[in-house]
């Protein structure tokens, strides 16, 4: 099978079937899954406090220097009732806290505090050290080819032919 030599080209040469195609959808559709599951597991043992979805809300506000509530819920595709229950939780700890935007005095934005900020750059050097671990035996080559391939894979614009499939889905995968 010969392939584009970058991820980011749109054209590739297959040699494949139909048949091998599909197999390696489902491969990946497993893979995913076991990585979602795993993303999962190691969350707690990053930090016993900071859940998977809980680390990601907290990396998008520190990115994002603050958010709504309702700007978290639309960006991750969550209910939500879903979200005001991971920000109730942040707050109640200590890691996130709610300002009156500037703006407009209406509308109150999330922002990490300082505990939150300390507590977001432990689980994220643990998580880029277990990352490190896991790749370690890797060449080069293959970390950009894989890297290019991620982002390529979550930078595809369409929907999905059954939204709130994926929906539920997204839900389960950061409950």
């Amino acid at each position: 099978m010969t392939a584009a030599e970058t991820p980011d080209e749109t054209t590739a040469v297959l040699d494949t079937t139909p048949a091998d195609a599909d197999a390696a959808v489902e491969t990946i559709h497993r893979e995913m899954t076991a990585f979602a599951r795993r993303a999962r597991a190691s969350a707690g043992r990053m930090h016993p406090q900071l859940s998977l979805v809980s680390y990601t809300l907290l990396g998008h506000l520190e990115e994002r220097d603050g958010r709504r509530a309702t700007d978290l819920a639309a960006h991750y595709a969550l209910d939500k009732s879903t979200v005001s229950r991971q920000v109730s939780a942040l707050q109640r700890a200590g890691l996130i806290e709610r300002r009156v935007d500037p703006e407009d005095h209406r509308v109150q934005v999330l922002h990490l505090t300082e505990a939150g900020r300390h507590i977001l750059g432990q689980v994220t050097e643990s998580r880029r050290a277990a990352f490190r671990e896991r790749l370690a035996g890797w060449p080069e080559e293959d970390l950009l080819r894989f890297a290019a391939y991620l982002e390529r894979y979550n930078a595809w614009p369409g929907g999905a032919p059954d939204e709130e499939r994926e929906r539920s889905a997204l839900r389960d995968t950061y409950r």
